[in-house]
């Protein structure tokens, strides 16, 4: 769902910038589900649990000087329907993996479960740089 989301989302959005974030989240998204796919056919992936791509993130300002008010009215909405979403997907996770026994299991959960608000932490940052908070 998330993946579909994304696509749909990147196609919608009408600032390059946010189309390219949204781009780069779902192929964040194809990993998580490709990770999940491996744990149900017994594999469990390795994971690099020091992801910090949210805070190293640092968009450009779009929405400054000449542009149309719709289109960014657009984009902030597309971005705070994102937000909610990502922090609905990495609460599930976190209720998720305390269901399982196996810490290599929890920590795969875990690591997803940072990458979900990493991408929270993206868009917030794109919505700031442009004004969008409201």
């Amino acid at each position: 769902m998330c993946i579909d989301k994304y696509t749909k989302n990147e196609n919608a959005a009408k600032d390059t910038e946010l189309k390219n974030l949204f781009d780069s989240i779902k192929k964040e998204e194809q990993k998580h589900y490709d990770s999940l796919d491996q744990l149900l056919n017994g594999t469990v992936p390795s994971v690099n649990s020091k992801n910090s791509a949210g805070k190293d993130y640092n968009p450009s300002a779009t929405y400054v000087g000449n542009f149309k008010q719709d289109d960014k009215d657009s984009d902030a909405f597309l971005c705070t329907d994102a937000i909610t979403t990502e922090k609905y997907v990495a609460s599930a996770y976190n209720f998720d993996l305390f269901q399982f026994g196996d810490s290599d299991v929890r920590k795969l959960l875990n690591d997803i479960e940072t990458e979900e608000q990493n991408h929270a932490e993206k868009i917030y940052k794109y919505k700031t740089v442009n004004q969008m908070t409201n």
